[in-house]
């Protein structure tokens, strides 16, 4: 689930009353209509504060449309900040993003495309959103896609995050994968080595295996570069220039696809 909106507002309301008293300072200073209500033509002097407060209620009360533009122009402004960070970053960690050597691989390795998820095998959105990535590229023999651990939600999903990096080590990733996105319930321990057991991974091997110092470092990394990105829930996904979200439906998902095939081989 993406938090991203949710924090742009919080940030908007708690700059709010700044926003107010320099709104009312802009409006007090151009509006003459505003300074006539307090002060004849030959007055020069300030008004006192109180009266001053009370004419900027009076005059926002009156006129509570401005606020509504202020707002709307402060999350304008806040989108395209997050925009324009989140490109710069994405030039700059494309190779981590796309070419890590610890990030597991799944459709066609050799594909012209690459579509990169951030994922956390205890959010709910994840599994919804898996059979959509099946489709995704069981229609699309050239889409190359990258798995990035993201475990965001408790030492349950690191564990799980862990138990499918080791997993690669005995070559049946795709397999674990694939059946962590179906498990109902909480991923706990016990649910993550059932399932590793009932796809044939050597439970003790994944055990050793996760403990090695690789796993917790190529999580570090996954973790770093979504904040870079502004990835700040899961899932989320990077396909061409683009960054999405939040879950998505296979539709868009092939339309950022294909534009992504025609932005290069330009």
């Amino acid at each position: 689930m993406n938090h991203l909106n949710t924090t742009g507002r919080l940030i908007g309301f708690l700059l709010l009353p700044l926003l107010l008293v320099v709104a009312a300072g802009a409006w007090y200073l151009l509006d003459p209509g505003f300074r006539a209500a307090g002060q004849s033509s030959t007055e020069s002097y300030p008004l006192p504060q109180g009266t001053f407060e009370r004419r900027v209620r009076d005059y926002l009360v009156a006129n509570p449309e401005v606020i509504v533009e202020a707002m709307q122009n402060l999350e304008r402004k806040q989108r395209v900040a997050e925009q324009t960070e989140s490109q710069a970053a994405l030039t700059e960690h494309r190779e981590e993003l796309l070419n890590s050597p610890e990030s597991p691989v799944g459709g066609n390795p050799q594909g012209d495309i690459t579509m990169v998820e951030f994922f956390d095998y205890n959010c709910s959105y994840c599994r919804q959103v898996a059979p959509t990535m099946a489709a995704a590229e069981a229609a699309d023999p050239q889409l190359r896609i990258v798995y990035k651990e993201f475990p965001i939600l408790g030492p349950n999903s690191v564990f799980a995050a862990r138990a499918g990096l080791a997993a690669r080590r005995q070559n049946l990733y795709p397999q674990f994968h694939t059946a962590m996105m179906q498990v109902s319930g909480s991923a706990d321990k016990a649910q993550v080595i059932a399932v590793a057991e009932e796809i044939g991974l050597d439970a003790e091997q994944l055990r050793t295996d996760m403990q090695d110092p690789a796993i917790d470092a190529e999580i570090e990394r996954n973790l770093a570069l979504a904040r870079a990105l502004r990835i700040n829930g899961t899932p989320g996904f990077v396909i061409g220039d683009e960054i999405l979200r939040g879950a998505s439906d296979l539709k868009t998902m092939q339309r950022l696809i294909e534009q992504a095939r025609k932005d290069q081989s330009r």
